[in-house]
């Protein structure tokens, strides 16, 4: 118990990217435009949602929501990655470490959920085309964006209470460029067996729970498609999955090889490199994926466009 409690170290630091400073420079330019355009990307689209009426449909509802998300959890992780750029001292605090990890805890975790919500609201599109209005109602949306987050934040506390109160006692260097859980599991003095079951069964729970949700989902989305008689409609009801798939596939396929392995697999090297593909990569992407391959928001951009051009 003693051991528990004890904990000598107040603050990490975080070593980042680079030592070389024109590399840092580089790194910095890098960084502040895939933020910028994360943030220009993701509030666009949420408000081409907000403001155009065609688009207030479940479907957007859910994307404006994972839009917020992106948003969230790229502003979370570019702060310390900038600290780590532009500061001598590349210091974050013991409770900001823990807090970082809390909210992209959170943010990673309701976008699995929101994953799953959203190819629900597909199979219901789909597969139940007449019930479909009436099950998914504005307030069953917003009853799953809010279990989403409910979800979500059990698994962050549990994860962060498990791993923070572990004794850092010896090195202080996060050889990272945010708190993520391996890095930070390498500094503890105390036994991480309990903490690593704990991490690794929260994180299965979430992507287990919410990859089978999405599997059952798109076989029968598959079946109902394959009975669907003219070509046009199947292009129809595969182009609106595509999108769904594309984030899946890159989102899932980076949180596995992270976190569904135990900390002493943890290879910083490569760690770093699929970390920035779920941390800058997919907020700043997700926004061309829903946008580029999607009819109705383009039509609704420019609707915008045409909107804000004759206002003039």
């Amino acid at each position: 118990m003693a051991e528990r409690n004890h904990t000598a170290v107040t603050e990490f630091i975080l070593l980042g990217f680079t030592e070389n400073p024109k590399l840092q420079v580089i790194f910095l330019v890098m960084f502040l435009l895939i933020y910028l355009l994360t943030l220009v990307g993701n509030l666009t689209l949420v408000t081409l949602i907000g403001t155009d009426s065609q688009l207030h449909t479940p479907m957007y509802f859910f994307i404006s929501n994972l839009a917020l998300l992106n948003v969230g959890y790229a502003t979370i992780i570019t702060s310390s990655t900038l600290i780590t750029l532009v500061t001598a001292r590349k210091v974050i605090l013991f409770t900001g470490c823990a807090l970082q990890f809390f909210f992209l805890c959170v943010a990673l975790s309701c976008e699995c959920y929101l994953l799953g919500v959203m190819v629900y609201d597909h199979f219901m599109a789909i597969c139940n085309p007449l019930l479909y209005t009436v099950i998914m109602s504005k307030q069953f949306c917003v009853l799953l964006v809010l279990g989403s987050y409910f979800m979500s934040c059990i698994n962050a506390i549990v994860q962060t209470i498990f791993i923070f109160r572990l004794s850092f006692c010896n090195s202080n260097v996060i050889n990272h460029f945010f708190c993520d859980v391996p890095p930070v599991l390498k500094l503890s003095c105390s036994d991480t067996c309990i903490t690593d079951v704990v991490h690794f069964t929260c994180t299965a729970v979430v992507i287990t729970s919410t990859v089978l949700i999405i599997l059952i989902s798109y076989i029968y989305i598959v079946v109902a498609i394959l009975k669907i008689s003219f070509i046009k409609g199947r292009h129809k009801a595969f182009s609106t999955c595509s999108s769904h798939l594309t984030a899946v596939t890159i989102l899932y396929g980076a949180g596995s090889f992270i976190y569904l392995r135990p900390s002493s697999k943890y290879l910083m090297d490569y760690d770093e490199i699929i970390s920035l593909l779920y941390t800058f990569v997919i907020p700043m992407l997700n926004p061309l994926i829903y946008s580029l391959r999607n009819k109705e928001v383009k039509q609704a951009f420019q609707r915008m466009l045409n909107r804000k051009i004759y206002s003039q």
